[in-house]
């Protein structure tokens, strides 16, 4: 926080941001004069919000004579000024209501996303776990025509999928057989990542027979693990078109745009993976043009000690900071223990 900022100081801008929020428009200094609390004369607050004014933390939206808080004030108010609440009983019951342990990774995320959006009315945003992230508890091959070999592939999470790859050379019914009951009794409950490299090393090491079935195997599970299906699920887009701040079509075609390519957020998202806790960008923070004038509050979840993936909101950077914060908070940390059915719920 810039040092300038006096007690008073702190308060007029916390009153200006919440006030503004709460109703969208510019703030004056009657406004503020009645809602700060503060014994001062007009002439004082005027001074003071000049002087916010000046280093940035508020300005003057056209002729108006109040003002609305910059997305550097934001950023003042979220890291010092912000009271943060818990997120109420209710809320916290209804996200645990709709993700219960054991249910599929997938639904799980679904309703993460979809939850988000509902409670703060703007979008919800998961990035989806690779399957490199998990283990695998069972893997068959079935030969069907060709070089196809359709791939069923049970995880420990007791997801289930099926594939359909094409291998180098047919295989047989009974090389099929072989290899999958190798990489069963050999790497199932280790990690996918793990299994490329062990068989590498392990054909360097082997010059026999199981050469044979070590490169079957790493024909096979190089195509059957290979990562498939979402990155990234969206929900709620067409809640920013009601968003008084992003009512712009042009903003709102760039924004738009920038959710169907979800590269960029993807990228953005898989960044806040390596730290810790809640994250907020504030307008350009985001490195982002279409976002410029939204604020992502981002939180990563884990199970069993792994980061999976990312939860979070983008909204309007007119957004009520201290319910969405925790919001996004505890849904992450209902969604890991959700997907660790090991785990107590919080």
């Amino acid at each position: 926080m810039p040092a300038i900022l006096d007690i008073r100081a702190r308060r007029l801008l916390r009153t200006l941001i919440a006030q503004h929020i709460h109703d969208g428009e510019p703030v004056g200094s009657r406004t503020l004069a009645r809602q700060s609390g503060l014994d001062v004369s007009p002439a004082t607050i005027r001074n003071i919000m000049s002087d916010l004014e000046e280093i940035g933390l508020i300005s003057a939206p056209h002729t108006s004579a109040g003002r609305v808080p910059t997305p550097q004030g934001y950023r003042v108010f979220v890291d010092s000024l912000l009271q943060m609440q818990p997120l109420p009983d209710a809320e916290l019951s209804r996200l645990r209501a709709s993700m219960p342990t054991g249910a599929g990774p997938q639904a799980l995320l679904t309703n993460a996303s979809e939850l988000l959006s509902a409670m703060s009315q703007f979008v919800g945003v998961v990035t989806v776990p690779q399957r490199t992230a998990f283990a695998f508890r069972m893997i068959e091959f079935v030969p069907l025509d060709g070089n196809r070999v359709l791939v069923v592939l049970v995880f420990t999470d007791n997801e289930v999928q099926n594939r359909i790859i094409h291998t180098r050379r047919p295989y047989s019914p009974s090389e099929l057989e072989q290899t999958a009951n190798y990489l069963n009794s050999h790497f199932a409950g280790r990690p996918l990542a793990d299994i490329r490299a062990t068989l590498l090393r392990e054909m360097r090491d082997t010059r026999s027979e199981m050469e044979r079935v070590l490169s079957a195997a790493l024909d096979l599970s190089d195509q059957a693990f290979e990562p498939v299906g979402e990155d990234m699920l969206l929900a709620g887009q067409t809640r920013l078109m009601g968003v008084q701040d992003l009512a712009d079509m042009d903003r709102l075609r760039e924004l738009f745009e920038a959710f169907a390519r979800k590269r960029e957020i993807l990228a953005l998202l898989e960044r806040c993976t390596k730290a810790p806790g809640v994250r907020v960008f504030i307008g350009e923070e985001s490195g982002l043009a279409p976002l410029g004038h939204c604020t992502i509050v981002t939180a990563p979840y884990s199970s069993q000690g792994q980061v999976l993936g990312v939860i979070g909101v983008i909204g309007p950077t007119r957004m009520a900071y201290e319910r969405v914060i925790p919001m996004v908070q505890a849904t992450a940390d209902l969604l890991g223990a959700a997907l660790n059915p090991e785990s107590p719920a919080p």
